[in-house]
C-alpha cells in the first residue's frame, strides 16, 4: 500500500508527537505538510521530515486553499481552535486525526461532525486513552464475562500537583474562556472509557460537583512575589517554577514540560531563564488568571441499572496514572496506571493477574504508555485500507461521549441533575 501523506497542522507539542510515526513507519505514513503560526515550529518540523517549502505554511487556511496535496491532516492547534480547520479540510476531502477535545461547544462538536459525514472522510478524535492497553485489557475482560454483569465504575484521574501547576494554572488550559473548562480539557476522554467500558447500556441521568482550590490570590504566602525567579519564599513552595522547570533542565530534562515553557531554541539555562522571567509559566501559581476547578466528581447513573463515578483531582503524586475499579455481578476487577489489571472472582475468592500489551519498540513509545502509537496506527490502517472499523473513536461515538461531559459541566454550574435523552441531548 501507499503511505499515507500528512499535513500537520499544529506544530506544538501533540503535533510534533504524531509525527514521530513516521520516524519508525516511513513506509506507511510521511509527514508532507506542516502549518503553524509560529515559523520556527514549522521549520524543525520541515529540516526533520525534508518537507517541500512549497508545503510550509504560517497559516493553515492558505493549506486549505491549496490543491489538495495529502490524504490526511493531523489537526493539533489549540482546542478553540479545532472547528475551522477540521470543517474546511473536511470539506477538502482529508480525513482527519484530531486532538481531543473535537471542540469546545456542542454547536462546534456537532458541526464537525457533520461536515466529516457529509464528505465521507474518515474522522478519528484523540480520545488515546481507547488505545491505552490496560484499558483495552478492561474491555476485553468485562466483554468476556468474567466478572459477571457490571453494576458499578469507579474511575479515578490524579493529574498531579506540579502537572495540574503547569497545564492548568499556568498553561494553555488555566481559563476557561481561553480554552475550555477541566472536564473537557483533561478529562473528556475519562467520561469517554466509562462509555466504552459499558458499552451498550445509555446513560440516563448524570451529577456533578467541583471547584478551584488553594490556586488563588488569597493563598499566597506572606513576602511572595507575582513571579518564581524574584521570590523569597520559593524555596518552600512545592509549586516554584524553579522547582518544576529549571531542576529538570539542570538534570538534562529539555523535553516537555520544560520544552513548552521555552518558546526559543535552543532549551538551555539563558533562554528558560528568560522565559521564566517573562512568559506565562514563571508566574506565581497564586498569582495567575486562573479559572478552572481542581477537584471534581461526576456521578453517572445507566438504564440498566449501572453507576459510574469519576473523580479527577489536582493534588496528587501520581502524574495521571489513572485508578479503575469495576465491580461485576461475579467478580471485581481493578488496574492502577500501566497494569497489570487484576481480577478476583467471587466463586472461587482467587485473583488473577492480567498482562496487557506493549507497543512495539518505537520513537513513541513513551508516550501515554503506547497509546499514542496504537491510536495513530490505527488511524493510518484505516486511511490506507478504508476499514473504518480500525478507529475506536469514530465521529458519532465521540459526539455523544463530548454530550455527556457538556451535561456533567452544566450539572455542575446549575447544581442539579441533568437528564440524558437518547440522542444525547440533555435537560
Amino acid at each position: 500500500m501507499a503511505p499515507v501523506r500528512a499535513l500537520i497542522v499544529g506544530a506544538g507539542s501533540r503535533g510534533e508527537v504524531y509525527s514521530r510515526f513516521s520516524l519508525d513507519n516511513s513506509e506507511n505514513f510521511q509527514v508532507v505538510g506542516v502549518a503553524d503560526p509560529r515559523l520556527f515550529r514549522c521549520q524543525r518540523l520541515q529540516q526533520q521530515y525534508n518537507i517541500p517549502q512549497e508545503n510550509v505554511f504560517t497559516d493553515w487556511q492558505e493549506a486549505a486553499e491549496r490543491e489538495k496535496f495529502a490524504d490526511c491532516v493531523v489537526i493539533a492547534t489549540p482546542d478553540q481552535l479545532h472547528k475551522a480547520p477540521a470543517v474546511a479540510f473536511a470539506d477538502r476531502g482529508y480525513h482527519i486525526l484530531l486532538e481531543k477535545p473535537m471542540a469546545v461547544t456542542e454547536e462546534d462538536c456537532r458541526e464537525i461532525v457533520s461536515a466529516c459525514k457529509r464528505n465521507n472522510v474518515i474522522l478519528s478524535v484523540c480520545h488515546v486513552l481507547r488505545y491505552f492497553p490496560p484499558v483495552r485489557k478492561i474491555k476485553e475482560l468485562i466483554d468476556s464475562g468474567v466478572i459477571g454483569d457490571v453494576v458499578h465504575i469507579q474511575h479515578l484521574e490524579p493529574v498531579g500537583f506540579w502537572h495540574f501547576a503547569h497545564s492548568y494554572v499556568r498553561g494553555n488550559w488555566r481559563n476557561t474562556a481561553g480554552s475550555s473548562f477541566s472536564l473537557l480539557a483533561k478529562s473528556c476522554h475519562d467520561v469517554d472509557l466509562i462509555r466504552y467500558w459499558l458499552s451498550g447500556a445509555r446513560c440516563v441521568k448524570v451529577s456533578s460537583f467541583g471547584s478551584l482550590t488553594h490556586f488563588k490570590p488569597e493563598n499566597k504566602p506572606a513576602g511572595a512575589a507575582s513571579r518564581c525567579l524574584d521570590c523569597q519564599v520559593e524555596s518552600t513552595c512545592p509549586y516554584s517554577a524553579k522547582k518544576i522547570y529549571m531542576k529538570r533542565l539542570q538534570q538534562g530534562h529539555t523535553g516537555w514540560p520544560v520544552s513548552v515553557v521555552c518558546p526559543q531554541e535552543p532549551v538551555d539555562v539563558e533562554n528558560l531563564t528568560e522565559a521564566l522571567r517573562t512568559g506565562p509559566y514563571g508566574r506565581c501559581v497564586y498569582d495567575c488568571d486562573n479559572d478552572v476547578v481542581s477537584n471534581q466528581v461526576v456521578n453517572f447513573q445507566f438504564d440498566g441499572g449501572q453507576t459510574a463515578s469519576f473523580n479527577m483531582v489536582a493534588f496528587t503524586q501520581e502524574i495521571c496514572e489513572r485508578q479503575t475499579r469495576i465491580s461485576g455481578t461475579k467478580g471485581e476487577l481493578r488496574c492502577s496506571g500501566p497494569g497489570p489489571v487484576y481480577v478476583y472472582d467471587f466463586l472461587t475468592q482467587k485473583s488473577t493477574e492480567h498482562r496487557c500489551e506493549t507497543a512495539p519498540p518505537n520513537m513513541m513509545r513513551g508516550m501515554h504508555g503506547g497509546a499514542d502509537f496504537f491510536l495513530i496506527d490505527a488511524f493510518v490502517k484505516a486511511v490506507q485500507s478504508g476499514d473504518r472499523s480500525a478507529v475506536l473513536t469514530g465521529p458519532q461515538d465521540t459526539l455523544q461521549s463530548h454530550l455527556l461531559v457538556f451535561a456533567a459541566e452544566q450539572a455542575r454550574l446549575q447544581d442539579r441533575v441533568i437528564t440524558i435523552h437518547p440522542d444525547g441531548s440533555y435537560s
